[in-house]
């Protein structure tokens, strides 16, 4: 049996622990087995993270002037794949990226008093399938899931079903076949949640619809202007046939995105507007994704990473683990884990960090997740891109919020920027633009307590991937003072087991490790770089960290 185990002493809050880091000292295990329930998890905004190629910063002639942060400001595909090739997110410890949706959004803008808005975030999708020109090319997004591959790291891609983009003086509405444009949703009842626009102006896809509908006529415009009207029929064709499926909209939609999962090897989706929606067509999605999924991995035998399934994480607005499998609607809970998602974002994490001590919080996770969620798993942030109450806004406490996410059961949902404090509040901007700035590299390559922030994330991050039981272990307490917990994590014959501990001192400091190791091993504080061995159950450690990673040297 295969035996990996460390311990992690931290100190929380303390800003001086992040001096004088060492990459070198961590490394991601290439034998440690990739979990979903445990993942480090990077979710960015294709359009704000990095721009690595300039020629396609405007298309569409979206040239007004847009309110602040509501326009494109250059972030592409090349420039994630630019970073992926440098190893930044490996040397952070991540595993799997999250990317705003790259479909073609639509070619004008809206002002709802806010400034002109261009879709610059993904979600005002005009065609489903082609990649807007501003975020790539398919060649590019062939190449970024190759080298992301390659360093072990899982593509995740943002589905929306749940509508169109709005309405512009350049995109006409859809059919009345399609989409409804009003009523307005009010959110008191599960039918004013989903049977209903979700703001105005944004037209809602009649998912509930299995009446057989005919392709909107811009879109059978646009793709016979593109050259590419046949081989759209065909494939919608073979679908059809293949499935049974009458031709509603929801499934032409899902037949678009699940292209993707085909052709490029995507291996997940974060799934937008989840509540919005009927339960049932979450799992015709995933029985439509398990078999582009397996598809793929049969035509490229050669490019599989493992065996795990595609990924399916919903995003359902204000769900908390508090209710289990279930959301309440008020007059229906509706359950979406069972044959639907592996996992949901949890909007409560947040709170529970401020309002609960660190065993309370820890315990409180583990034991959801090995209960109620069994089998599942829940996606924790503190801060994203439309929650407009973030942790940290005005990133007072980046160690904390690093040292609390990381350690924490459950996958942890790094938002770009949070491991080099990018400012979340941004003046002259409006509403959610705050919370979108572009990535602050020029911090990370000048500035000395960005540098210290990063250093911190990045241990963590890279401890976090190498030990599955950090994330996705069952969490058990050793002492209270000083506090000491142990995870472990089983499968198969993989066994990994994580003794964390906080607030012990800096400088020189003795630890009872004999609830895990042997006397006479030999063990590495992959955070100082300092070796030791374990004599009458204890290891002494000098450092000038309140940090501690310990695990058993090679």
């Amino acid at each position: 049996m295969k035996r990996i185990i460390t311990i992690v002493f931290t100190f929380l809050f303390i800003f001086s622990c992040a001096q004088n880091s060492n990459k070198e000292t961590i490394s991601v295990n290439d034998e440690t087995p990739f979990v979903w329930e445990g993942a480090n998890l990077y979710f960015l905004l294709t359009d704000r993270f990095n721009n690595g190629d300039s020629s396609n910063d405007i298309n569409f002639d979206r040239t007004k002037e847009a309110g602040k942060l509501r326009g494109f400001e250059g972030g592409d595909i090349k420039g994630i794949t630019q970073k992926i090739k440098d190893g930044y997110f490996t040397d952070l410890g991540i595993n799997a990226i999250w990317m705003t949706p790259i479909v073609e959004q639509i070619h004008g803008g809206t002002d709802e008093g806010t400034g002109i808005t261009y879709g610059f975030h993904g979600y005002w999708t005009k065609d489903w399938t082609a990649i807007d020109p501003n975020f790539g090319t398919k060649e590019d997004l062939h190449e970024l899931v190759k080298i992301a591959h390659k360093k072990g790291i899982r593509i995740l891609l943002d589905a929306v079903i749940n509508h169109t983009g709005p309405v512009t003086e350049k995109d006409t509405v859809w059919p009345e076949e399609w989409v409804r444009t009003e009523p307005q949703c009010n959110y008191q009842s599960y039918e004013s949640t989903i049977t209903c626009t979700l703001v105005k102006n944004l037209p809602d896809i009649k998912t509930e619809s299995n009446e057989a509908v005919e392709l909107p006529p811009q879109l059978i415009e646009k793709w016979k202007a593109e050259g590419s009207y046949e081989q759209e029929i065909d494939e919608l064709n073979a679908f059809f046939e293949r499935t049974g499926y009458p031709r509603a909209p929801r499934f032409y939609i899902i037949k678009w995105l699940t292209d993707y999962i085909t052709e490029f090897g995507i291996d997940g989706y974060r799934v937008d507007t989840v509540k919005h929606t009927e339960e049932y067509v979450w799992q015709e999605f995933k029985t439509e994704c398990d078999y582009a999924f397996t598809t793929w991995k049969e035509n490229n035998p050669d490019k599989v990473l493992d065996d795990n399934a595609f990924y399916l994480v919903g995003e359902i607005y204000n769900y908390v683990v508090s209710s289990g499998k279930y959301f309440d609607f008020g007059d229906k809970k509706v359950n979406y884990f069972d044959n639907s998602f592996q996992s949901l974002i949890n909007f409560e994490f947040k709170w529970n960090v401020k309002q609960q001590d660190t065993e309370t919080l820890f315990k409180r996770y583990s034991n959801i997740l090995n209960s109620d969620l069994k089998g599942y798993g829940t996606l924790n942030y503190l801060n994203s891109h439309d929650d407009g109450q973030p942790f940290d806004g005005n990133r007072n406490k980046p160690f904390e919020t690093a040292t609390k996410l990381l350690l924490s059961p459950g996958t942890s949902q790094v938002y770009y920027g949070d491991e080099s404090a990018r400012s979340l509040v941004i003046e002259g901007t409006v509403g959610d633009a705050t919370l979108r700035s572009n990535m602050n590299w020029n911090d990370i390559e000048t500035n000395k307590e960005t540098q210290a922030v990063l250093s911190h994330w990045q241990k963590l991050g890279r401890f976090r991937a190498n030990h599955p039981a950090v994330g996705a272990g069952t969490h058990q307490i050793i002492t209270q003072e000083p506090y000491v917990f142990y995870r472990s994590y089983f499968k198969g014959d993989y066994k990994d087991e994580v003794v964390v501990g906080l607030d012990l001192p800096k400088g020189e400091k003795t630890i009872d490790v004999r609830v895990v190791f042997k006397d006479g091993e030999k063990l590495r504080d992959a955070y100082s770089g300092v070796s030791v061995k374990v004599k009458n159950g204890k290891v002494s450690i000098d450092s000038e960290f309140d940090i501690v990673l310990l695990e058993t040297k090679n």
